[in-house]
């Protein structure tokens, strides 16, 4: 038999996501509130969008919370991977590939 030590995210009483690592949890759970705050002050601004939406860019924003860091430094995307997904892919790409690299991508629980 075998004993496994989970770490799990529980936000208002609901499993958001389980760990193997305390450290990889906190960082989660942390990203979880960061994206709460973001989603308080989208609420604040000028355009509106659906709880949902708001939300959802939030959270992509926690996220991508380097890259949106180095953007307000330095005015300039960071030129990462996850920066150049954006992008258009090339005239020679293969779109199959482009459709299996967004799709690999981490989703979140909701």
């Amino acid at each position: 038999m075998a004993v496994k030590i989970k770490y799990i995210v529980v936000r208002e009483g609901q499993e958001k996501m389980a760990f193997a690592s305390k450290k990889d949890a906190d960082a989660y759970d942390k990203m979880l509130d960061l994206a709460e705050v973001l989603n308080q002050w989208l609420q604040q601004g000028p355009v509106s969008l659906a709880d949902e939406q708001g939300e959802e860019l939030a959270m992509w924003m926690a996220e991508n919370k380097d890259v949106l860091n180095t953007l307000l430094k330095n005015g300039k995307l960071p030129l990462t991977t996850d920066a150049r997904t954006d992008e258009a892919p090339a005239a020679d790409a293969d779109p199959q590939n482009k459709q299996d690299e967004v799709s690999r991508k981490p989703r979140r629980v909701a």
